[in-house]
């Protein structure tokens, strides 16, 4: 019973949180610095494989097709960490500000 006074006097404050998927997607500030979604350019790629060799979680795989070797990128397994950005030699990988990766299908979530 001691609890109720303090639900009573939270219940009529403003929300502390936002609903997801946001609203009005254009007042979310997304902070500086925040290391999001990559971006892979496959044209400046020349297929070395340190991105692969020194993700921690695995998420960087080295793939060979016809055009000889690179990286597939697995979204859900990143850390974000951004090894891979900081060792790439020709810097074809950035991380974005972009937060939101979550979905429904799991091939949306494959950078190649």
């Amino acid at each position: 019973m001691a609890m109720l006074p303090e639900v009573f006097r939270h219940i009529f404050k403003k929300r502390a949180t936002l609903m997801y998927p946001f609203r009005d997607r254009e007042k979310i500030p997304v902070p500086e610095g925040l290391r999001g979604k990559m971006s892979f350019n496959r044209e400046l790629c020349i297929g070395c494989g340190l991105c692969a060799r020194f993700c921690p979680s695995g998420a960087a795989k080295l793939v060979e097709d016809d055009k000889g070797k690179r990286p597939i990128f697995y979204i859900d397994q990143c850390l974000f960490c951004a090894q891979c950005e900081e060792v790439c030699p020709r810097k074809a990988i950035t991380l974005t500000r972009e937060f939101e990766v979550a979905g429904f299908n799991r091939s949306n979530l494959v950078v190649k």
